[in-house]
């Protein structure tokens, strides 16, 4: 009996994926906690050896009908999938009212920064990128603008954040990378209209020459009526769709203002508000009721996140903007991420880690090589593309950080960490969502009325498909340089002022996270400088904080078992700190909590030796 193999699409790409997932998982804390290289670089380079370049294993060409072009359009609808979804997770854990009580620095990060990286990532298109106007620079600079949601997730809450970087640095990293990535619309928009509604002399020159050419013979007049006919036509059909429009720069301002900023932008904030908000009551309601289990309270953003995705693509909005908003709406009060804390939520961490697997590894499989040494084309060529890697990670973002931090001191302390926020700021999936989404703006390449159309089309999607590869190596293999370099200098861990955060370890064999200590005889971890945390510090000075503070009677983070709700401190209600004595164990008290008599604290507040806890009570991680 013959066995017949049914090696379709389908079984080789699901196959893969699995095979990735469990090979990955084996190792993940090595490659996660000791070798910092994160999701994205090794998800990548599987798609790049498998893609359709080297094995031919993956190749989305053939999935499906297999239609012609119909990459781009799977392209598109993923990079919308894996962002918003991502998205609405990342705005719901940022602390609650997040943008408002940080809406100066949102504002910097995401008006003058957002407009520097924009003209200097232009200014290298233009210096680097051969037969490309400035419209043209424009236009390819706005897609790489923004920085990446997810690769900017993973840097700050990542395992080296975790142990080196500030928190408030960190929540701000992650709510720029958030909203930036929806509102690089408008960037990208002005320069869509600016060259959409300039004047069109080429179209003019193009006529005249077709009269000159055809003047001098009259037999060949039906030449003349069917080129200039053509012509026409081609300018007729363009109007009502893409490509060259007429009208001048005030026409161009006038629809930027209407569609861009009051449909796309306002619309979008105002819908995202409006879910998220309804969404927070309606769990808040379910919760109190007892109508809702833990699986679906936690697979809310995840719900939230394609609803919108859904509706917006339908409105025609900015879906991403909606979708970050929505999240910062779900936990507007601080009760959303609260409880997930409590549910010691994992089920959107995996959701995370399996959209940065599919969504990296299929753009591994789609990266147009070929297109990136064209000298007799687009005049790309490999030296040039290596050439404007690196004046792009040198000023698209670093010149604009610095020119801004000490507008942002509660987040941004010195130039060190102004640096680090404006070193790592990722290329990556956003701007593949944005030059896919530029191709519907514009005629297919060589079909547009003018050479600056059709030399825009030909070169952006390697340009960007390029920054994106070049900026995956650079900054993944940045932190574990970076690791090894604090490491020389003697970097020590960051320390929380707030004091560190006691978590229930589920598991004996539960790796603790990065910065955090093992109290073995409690079987819990104190987590210091924890990204997530229901309520801002108190440096914001927020009477609804404070209020939460004095009706607790606890600190602002919450210490969350897991047990129905319960929360423990330490036994003598004391709070470990994260610095050490040989053969001592110091602590500090909670100034409202009744202290143990070997806890007291000295007449003058200062901290206080316990001698008889011994030193192996906390394992130093």
């Amino acid at each position: 009996m013959a066995i017949e193999l049914d090696v379709s699409e389908l079984n080789i790409v699901i196959s893969i994926f699995g095979f990735f997932i469990i090979a990955y998982g084996a190792i993940s804390i090595k490659i996660k906690q000791r070798w910092y290289l994160g999701e994205a670089l090794p998800a990548m380079v599987l798609g790049i050896f498998l893609g359709p370049v080297i094995a031919k294993w993956l190749d989305s060409r053939r999935w499906g009908m297999a239609i012609i072009g119909q990459v781009p359009a799977i392209t598109l609808g993923m990079t919308r999938i894996v962002i918003g979804v991502q998205l609405v997770i990342a705005g719901f854990q940022l602390p609650a009212r997040y943008l408002i009580y940080r809406w100066k620095e949102m504002l910097i990060c995401l008006l003058p920064v957002m407009t520097i990286m924009w003209l200097c990532t232009t200014g290298c298109m233009m210096l680097v990128v051969p037969k490309v106007s400035l419209l043209a620079a424009l236009v390819i600079g706005s897609c790489v603008t923004c920085t990446d949601p997810i690769l900017s997730q993973a840097v700050a809450k990542g395992p080296f954040s975790d142990k080196y970087v500030r928190r408030n640095l960190r929540e701000l990293i992650s709510a720029e990378a958030g909203a930036n990535d929806g509102f690089g619309f408008p960037f990208l928009m002005l320069a869509v209209y600016l060259i959409r509604h300039a004047e069109s002399p080429e179209l003019s020159q193009e006529i005249e020459t077709s009269l000159l050419q055809t003047e001098a013979s009259a037999g060949e007049a039906h030449k003349l009526f069917k080129r200039f006919g053509d012509l026409v036509a081609r300018a007729l059909e363009e109007h009502d769709t893409i490509g060259r429009l007429g009208g001048g720069v005030g026409k161009a301002l006038a629809n930027w203002g209407v569609e861009t900023w009051l449909y796309v932008v306002f619309m979008s904030i105002a819908y995202g508000a409006v879910v998220g908000f309804g969404m927070m009551l309606v769990a808040k309601f379910s919760l109190r009721k007892r109508w809702i289990d833990s699986e679906s309270y936690l697979l809310l953003p995840t719900g939230i996140g394609l609803f919108i995705i859904g509706t917006c693509g339908a409105l025609g909005t900015d879906d991403l903007l909606a979708c970050f908003i929505a999240g910062n709406a779900l936990n507007w009060d601080g009760k959303y991420l609260q409880e997930t804390l409590a549910k010691h939520d994992e089920v959107n961490s995996v959701i995370d880690v399996l959209l940065n697997f599919g969504g990296f590894m299929f753009i591994g499989t789609i990266i147009p090589w070929r297109e990136f040494n064209d000298p007799d084309g687009t005049g790309l060529t490999i030296p040039r593309l290596f050439a404007l890697g690196i004046l792009v990670v040198i000023f698209r973002r670093i010149p604009a950080i610095f020119m801004t931090y000490k507008l942002m001191p509660k987040c941004v302390t010195n130039w060190k960490e102004a640096l680090f926020m404006g070193y790592f700021g990722p290329i990556g999936i956003g701007a593949v969502f944005y030059v896919e989404h530029t191709r519907h703006l514009f005629p297919e390449p060589g079909e547009a009325l003018t050479e600056e159309e059709n030399n825009l089309t030909r070169v952006m999607v390697p340009v960007v498909y390029w920054l994106v590869l070049f900026s995956i190596f650079w900054h993944g293999l940045s932190i574990p340089a970076l690791n090894l370099f604090y490491k020389w200098k003697g970097v020590q861990p960051v320390q929380d002022d707030e004091g560190p955060v006691e978590v229930r370890l589920l598991s004996e064999n539960e790796q603790p996270p990065k910065n955090s200590t093992v109290d073995p005889a409690r079987r819990s971890v104190l987590i210091n400088n924890r990204f997530s945390r229901s309520y801002n510090t108190a440096e914001l000075n927020l009477k609804a904080v404070e209020d939460y503070q004095r009706r607790t009677q606890k600190w602002e983070e919450n210490w969350y078992t897991g047990n129905d709700g319960a929360e423990e401190k330490l036994a003598g209600g004391q709070r470990w700190s994260t610095k050490q004595l040989p053969g001592r164990a110091i602590y500090l008290p909670h100034p409202r909590q009744s202290r143990s008599s070997s806890g007291a604290k000295d007449p003058d507040g200062s901290l206080k030796v316990d001698p008889t806890a011994p030193s192996r009570a906390i394992k130093w991680v």
